[in-house]
């Protein structure tokens, strides 16, 4: 009987693996995926108000103007690039939102669906509204490249066995609130980064760049920013956005190698 339930078990797991490959957008790397959007973004948009009713959030104001501004023109130019390569499917059901909250941490996110959260603390890093679309460029090109859905495949097919969204939260709600929270890069005290893999920061760093030139912004912005975050961790703990965050000298090289495609989505604004 349980020789007979495992095999079921990997059968099961094998039909996922055949049936939820997704294509990541520019990159073309092929990720696993099996957790439907009208599941996921729902969850998402709870977790984001939940989010907002805990956080002070800045509604007014030139800084929180400029992270609207600076969002809506990234989430332009997502929206032109996909639509070029036709995939617009892949923002069906994106609500866009762009908030400022209050708190001293060097932090920013977007969760699946759109849902944006910059941090006050890391204005000082950013500077200036180039190297704002810096971060939201890379924060959105996570959710964009659906690393989050990937991450909660991963997470159902080795926590709990393959078990659909559904069934999983059905049977186990508190861990897979738990195992969705991480899928988003939140720990369960949301707003606390959790680590995406080197392969996803690579993506996004590569995506966030070209949505950024697209915007109007200057791709070449993103070496003085990300050496700005290094160099801030010096001699203390390192920033939130860079504490699980592959941030180092390779890093800056890679983006580097990346400028020249991303100058040919250039167009100042």
């Amino acid at each position: 009987m349980v020789q007979r339930r495992s095999m079921l078990l990997i059968l099961q797991v094998l039909l996922l693996l055949s049936l939820s490959c997704q294509t990541v957008p520019l990159t073309g790397r092929k990720q696993i995926s099996f957790v439907p959007a009208s599941e996921l973004l729902p969850m998402s948009f709870n977790q984001y108000q939940d989010f907002l009713s805990k956080h002070k959030v800045i509604e007014t104001g030139e800084q929180a103007e400029m992270v609207r501004r600076v969002g809506r023109r990234i989430e332009g130019a997502v929206e032109r690039y996909l639509s070029g390569q036709g995939l617009s499917s892949r923002l069906e059901g994106y609500q866009w939102e762009f908030h400022l909250v209050e708190d001293k941490e060097a932090n920013a996110w977007c969760m699946p669906g759109g849902k944006v959260v910059v941090y006050s603390g890391i204005l000082p890093a950013t500077k200036d509204e180039n190297g704002l679309a810096v971060v939201l460029g890379h924060e959105i090109a996570h959710a964009v490249a659906n690393h989050g859905g990937e991450r909660m495949s991963q997470q159902l097919l080795v926590e709990l066995g393959g078990l659909t969204l559904d069934a999983a939260l059905s049977q186990k709600p508190n861990k897979t609130n738990s195992l969705l929270l991480a899928s988003f890069g939140l720990g369960a005290q949301v707003g606390i980064l959790l680590p995406y893999s080197r392969l996803h920061e690579s993506e996004a760093d590569h995506l966030g760049l070209i949505f950024m030139a697209m915007a109007g912004y200057d791709p070449h912005g993103a070496v003085a920013f990300w050496e700005r975050m290094i160099q801030s961790e010096h001699g203390k703990a390192p920033p939130e956005l860079l504490s699980d965050h592959p941030a180092d000298a390779r890093r800056i090289e890679d983006i580097k190698n990346l400028l020249p495609e991303a100058m040919g989505y250039y167009r100042p604004q």
